[in-house]
């Protein structure tokens, strides 16, 4: 059956309007759709050290349009690089797509020129994340259920989306009868963002608390947990949001298939294996509050890291668009990656 890439796609969260970019404020979602118009490129750094803008993908296309503005502003590049480089640590593709326009920097791209590679980062991606869609979807057999964790759709994306772009093209194509979300403390990326384009698109869908997720996989509801990711090593082993590594263990228990979905740029063969991947700390005070209310009683501490990383062994299938590696490692993703 042939996928419509247009099926279930009906949200842009970031958008340049020719001398600035908007973004949909993602921190207000579902209870308000606020835009935030970001003028330069310090803006567009606060907006992703914010969590405005969020999702690997969608922060790399971001850092992107900010350089590109700063271009446009006449103003000094490499200081500008360095802020927004700094913005995150964990997500590769920040990094990814600060290096490419570093690079046409370095080549002596104008203005003009950085504006079309911004352009041309943002087109690539959503071609990508459709390619996706159609890899993974025919990796599930027909009438699954399969559960997602955390937000990776088109508002972590250029559209469409990596784990949910998957989701997406599966509900098409009828190979997918059960979806269910994770809600993904402590910002609820699940209950707030991937329920709301779920219901945005048409897409019948449960949520699910965090804890219930091995007693769900026990009811054989769920064949499938399809993920993204913020950072894939030599090895296969992924970064992703907190919550992913013990999805994976559980899956791995009762039976249920683990599946990766995430470009190529968020691939990083430079980092051998998953200990050395940076796994960023967020204030304590995101955990100890709700919605900006706090909950925990004062006094109280918190740890609060925002990523975890599931080993390779415990995935079974990575999928990007330039294909799938079942049962990843060291020697596939080098055929797959190493050039």
């Amino acid at each position: 059956m042939i996928i419509a890439a247009e099926t279930h796609d009906s949200i842009r969260a970031v958008q340049w309007q020719g001398d600035h970019l908007r973004l949909l404020d993602q921190r207000l979602l579902p209870g308000e759709e606020r835009w935030i118009d970001c003028r330069d490129a310090a803006q567009v750094t606060q907006a992703i050290r914010d969590l405005a803008v969020r999702g690997a993908p969608a922060i790399g296309i971001a850092a992107a349009w900010g350089v590109a503005m700063a271009a446009q502003q006449g103003a000094p590049l490499e200081p500008v690089l360095a802020m927004l480089r700094a913005a995150r640590p964990t997500a590769v593709n920040l990094m990814w797509a600060l290096d490419r326009m570093k690079k046409r920097i370095a080549a002596g791209a104008d203005a003009g020129a950085l504006l079309r590679e911004a352009q041309a980062i943002q087109n690539e991606d959503l071609a990508a994340n459709r390619r996706m869609g159609e890899l993974g979807a025919a990796l599930i057999s027909t009438g699954s259920g399969v559960l997602t964790h955390c937000n990776t759709g088109s508002l972590a994306t250029a559209g469409y989306g990596t784990a949910l772009g998957v989701i997406r093209a599966g509900v098409a194509a009828g190979r997918i009868a059960r979806v269910y979300a994770g809600e993904t403390r402590p910002w609820q990326q699940g209950a707030r963002l991937t329920m709301w384009e779920l219901v945005r698109d048409g897409i019948p869908a449960q949520l699910i608390a965090d804890s219930a997720a091995a007693h769900l996989m026990k009811s054989g509801a769920v064949q499938w947990v399809i993920v993204g990711a913020d950072r894939i090593a030599a090895n296969g082993d992924t970064a992703n949001k907190i919550g992913t590594y013990q999805l994976a263990i559980a899956a791995k228990y009762h039976g249920v298939k683990f599946m990766v979905v995430a470009p190529s740029s968020t691939v990083d063969m430079a980092t051998g294996s998953g200990e050395e991947i940076e796994i960023e700390l967020r204030d304590p005070a995101e955990l100890l509050s709700t919605g900006g209310r706090r909950t925990v009683v004062e006094g109280a501490q918190a740890w609060n890291p925002v990523f975890d990383v599931a080993p390779a062994e415990l995935i079974d299938a990575i999928v990007t668009e330039r294909g799938v590696i079942e049962r990843p490692n060291s020697i596939a993703m080098q055929a797959m990656f190493g050039c």
